[in-house]
């Protein structure tokens, strides 16, 4: 996973992000993969002479992940049929699952652009005991508690990008070291549970539309902005192409450490905003949950690689494979194994995303 540096500041002449047509010698220098993000409508098209088997081969690919998560939800009806087939069990596993897909979309940037960023849960975790702290045991204004939480996140991010990208150290060891820090800090600023926040925020995550709640259409309406924004946009091509061959792409013309930086940055603001909407559903924070998240959003976004488009990171494959796992946990929960079955499940989910994503590279 090792990705070369730059060695030498980019040059004046960045690459215009709003339009490819401007840098015609940037789009011709890309390799095909970045230069179109091919969507799955375009990608099934069969082309003369192809099998139905490959046709077939290639749908399973893609949709198979889709077709498990069906398969998942008829085995717990069949199992608990009085408990699990009902609105309201998928009420809550939708609304519960939202955080976890915004934490998960968060961290795909980084990953596409071959960043590895290990201080999402932490920087989650200490928004939302700021939050939290500032608003019950200082009385800030709610509005106020949410700016310092961002405000926060937005920090960590810039150092880890200042760090990472700036100096050169690798993400993976600056992140390790800076979530360890933050899960400190925020058990620093409370031992204990923190509960009492203001309505206004617990409204805004909780209040509920068609029976769902409020956090669950946020989840969606993130998804379908980051679907736009890899699909249709340069700057989704130019993080593929980043994270595909880094030294190419400074040779190219883009700005890479910008690229790399932004996503690291953006990983950190997205891991704080959820830490906030998770204060908001629970109406308390806890300075032990961040770290918790950690190995449940990587997961969502290695599971959801192997989806919709195989073998890159997306926002649709992170949507169904984030809800496939709260599917899965919810469902054993349900039929009384609780406890370790949540790690159990996610860690095996990894590994079984790991192992696919490397067979289909080979």
């Amino acid at each position: 996973m090792e990705i070369p540096r730059c060695e030498k500041p980019e040059s004046g002449r960045d690459v215009e992000m709003q339009s490819e047509e401007r840098d015609p010698q940037t789009a011709a220098a890309m390799p095909a993969e970045a230069q179109a993000v091919p969507g799955p409508e375009m990608e099934m098209r069969a082309s003369p002479g192809e099998t139905a088997g490959r046709v077939l081969t290639r749908s399973l690919e893609r949709y198979g992940l889709v077709l498990a998560w069906a398969a998942l939800i008829g085995i717990f009806s069949g199992l608990a049929p009085h408990t699990f087939p009902t609105a309201l069990n998928f009420q809550t596993m939708f609304s519960t699952g939202s955080v976890l897909l915004l934490l998960c979309l968060g961290i795909l940037p980084s990953l596409t652009a071959g960043e590895i960023d290990l201080s999402f849960a932490g920087t989650f975790g200490l928004a939302a005991v700021l939050v939290a702290y500032t608003n019950v045991n200082l009385h800030f204004p709610i509005g106020l508690s949410v700016v310092i939480a961002l405000a926060a996140g937005l920090v960590v991010g810039l150092v880890n990008a200042g760090l990472s990208i700036g100096l050169g150290i690798p993400s993976l060891i600056v992140t390790l070291g800076m979530g360890s820090l933050l899960a400190g800090i925020a058990l620093g600023v409370t031992s204990l549970p923190i509960a009492g926040v203001s309505n206004q925020i617990v409204s805004l995550a909780t209040g509920k539309l068609g029976g769902f709640e409020y956090v669950f259409f946020y989840a969606i309406l993130a998804t379908a902005t980051m679907w736009y924004a890899y699909r249709y946009t340069p700057l989704g091509r130019y993080l593929v192409f980043v994270g595909s061959g880094r030294e190419v792409a400074r040779l190219s013309g883009l700005p890479v450490r910008r690229l790399a930086g932004g996503s690291l940055v953006f990983g950190a603001f997205a891991a704080a905003l959820a830490g906030v909407l998770l204060v908001g559903t629970q109406g308390s924070a806890d300075p032990t949950a961040g770290p918790t998240y950690l190995l449940p959003a990587f997961a969502g976004a290695f599971l959801g690689s192997t989806a919709i488009t195989p073998g890159r990171f997306n926002p649709v494959g992170a949507f169904v494979a984030v809800f496939f796992l709260q599917t899965g946990t919810q469902g054993l929960e349900i039929l009384g194994l609780s406890g370790w079955v949540d790690q159990t499940f996610y860690g095996a989910s990894l590994i079984v995303a790991v192992v696919i994503a490397w067979i289909g590279r080979r």
